[in-house]
């Protein structure tokens, strides 16, 4: 299970996954010059808190199929379709993040984007990789039933 590449590449994801679950997004600026940090969480203010917690539950929902596509090995069809539903969910992420900054904006003059943002897409591209390398898997063992 281990030394197949595609078990790398979700491993990798459930990593990327876990550290953006705990980094900022970014950061809105006040008026005042006062940065305000964006994250999975939610942005704690100066009178309240703003929750968003739906960033954090896609972020953990998509760890979570990441890591559970890892020990579903002998079926790879299977495999493929949790590592698709696995990167539309994070296209959602995004979708999700534009939703809550245009949502918290209007309070704000500045925001300024953090590297943990980009997590979620490099995530995005090693799911890619894992399911080519899964689909070659299929592939030959396919050709090597059609041998017997």
């Amino acid at each position: 299970m281990i030394q197949r590449i595609q078990t790398v590449y979700l491993l990798c994801v459930v990593g990327l996954l876990i550290t953006s679950m705990f980094l900022p997004l970014g950061f809105f600026i006040d008026t005042d010059a006062i940065a305000y940090t964006f994250t999975p969480f939610g942005i704690d203010l100066k009178d309240s808190f703003h929750s968003s917690w739906g960033i954090f539950a896609i972020l953990l929902l998509s760890s979570i199929i990441a890591a559970a596509t890892i020990f579903i090995y002998k079926n790879r069809v299977l495999q493929i379709r949790f590592s698709i539903f696995n990167s539309i969910l994070l296209i959602g992420y995004y979708l999700v993040f534009v939703a809550f900054f245009f949502a918290l904006k209007d309070n704000f003059n500045d925001f300024r984007i953090n590297w943990a943002l980009c997590l979620p897409l490099i995530a995005i591209i090693f799911n890619y990789l894992a399911i080519r390398a899964i689909g070659k898997d299929e592939v030959m063992v396919k050709a090597a039933d059609r041998l017997r």
